[in-house]
């Protein structure tokens, strides 16, 4: 057989996605199942086994198939290991790309879920035929990768790029994950940016907002893109004061690797405007004259619950040919 197929696995800490994948980027087949629904990551990799193979089985068979590539929280590509990641079931060190080569028999390779979409915006997205670029997912936390040179910067021990929990605001906003403060996810996520919106409405109690029309407890992103929208004062503002945090981290980032291009995805890019006008700014006003008007801001043009799949299986066929 031509083995000119792959398979992506993108597990997160509530749902993994997987899929059969061809080397122009066509997810052929795809099925998800709950990650949290298993304690214990043996039940978790059984139920896996027999879906997947319900997949393989639909393009050919497991002989069409180059390899297995999986995106992880804490996957770490030099080892094949999930190590210690907060948001799985499963605790400390994780062997799973051994794992999941001793079920299938074919080659297994993992990273962590925010390459992965690094490497698939490489590949299939916004970033192809360039060769420094950093991506940056604004979802309910902040991931991201970075390209340098044409390669994937893993560091010494696997864990390089963790962008989202660099310091921008020194003695800042607490981070329950973490522990850290002023940590950029605790700001420029999902969770950060409602964060910002509870404070702003306590701190300003006779202001008015269409955000009062709801309890603490309702308020989540999608509402204050919303409320913005509708020329919302202070919804807008926020929109205002993220796009400050993240522009200003940007800029550091870009005087650290000289990128051609910085590719946002995740839930906060579908606000558009509101949010990149802002990040556009600040970026451009911190940076130094020699990095200022280069480098692209863009948008992904990958479906956000189909990068990591195309990362990981991109990883597969790069492993296999190695």
């Amino acid at each position: 057989m031509s083995q000119q197929l792959a398979v992506g696995i993108d597990i997160g800490g509530t749902n993994t996605k997987f899929g059969v994948v061809d080397r122009r980027g066509n997810i052929l087949c795809q099925d998800r199942m709950s990650t949290k629904a298993h304690e214990e990551v043996t039940m978790f990799l059984e139920e896996l086994h027999q879906r997947l193979s319900k997949l393989i089985d639909q393009v050919g068979g497991i002989s069409n198939i180059k390899g297995i590539g999986v995106g992880a929280p804490n996957g770490n590509f030099y080892t094949g290991n999930i190590e210690y990641a907060p948001n799985l079931r499963w605790k400390g060190i994780v062997p799973l790309a051994q794992m999941l080569q001793d079920l299938f028999g074919i080659p297994a390779v993992l990273t962590n879920d925010a390459n992965a979409a690094a490497i698939g915006e490489m590949t299939y997205g916004s970033a192809r035929g360039m060769k420094d670029f950093i991506t940056i997912t604004l979802g309910t936390g902040v991931g991201s990768g970075i390209v340098a040179n044409g390669q994937l910067i893993y560091g010494h021990d696997g864990f390089a790029g963790e962008l989202g929990h660099v310091i921008v605001i020194p003695g800042g906003r607490y981070h329950p994950g973490t522990g850290a403060r002023g940590s950029l996810e605790a700001y420029a996520s999902a969770t950060g940016v409602t964060n910002t919106a509870l404070e702003l409405l306590e701190a300003r109690p006779d202001e008015p907002s269409l955000l009062r029309n709801h309890t603490r407890e309702e308020i989540d992103s999608k509402m204050i893109y919303e409320a913005a929208i509708k020329g919302d004062k202070l919804a807008m503002e926020i929109y205002e004061y993220t796009g400050k945090v993240l522009g200003e981290a940007l800029a550091n980032f870009v005087m650290f690797s000289s990128p051609e291009a910085i590719v946002l995805f995740g839930g906060l890019t579908q606000a558009g405007d509101l949010i990149m006008r802002p990040v556009r700014h600040h970026m451009e006003l911190n940076l130094l004259p020699i990095f200022q008007n280069k480098v692209k801001l863009v948008f992904s043009e990958l479906k956000e619950s189909d990068a990591a799949i195309l990362g990981a299986s991109a990883l597969a066929w790069e492993m296999k040919e190695a």
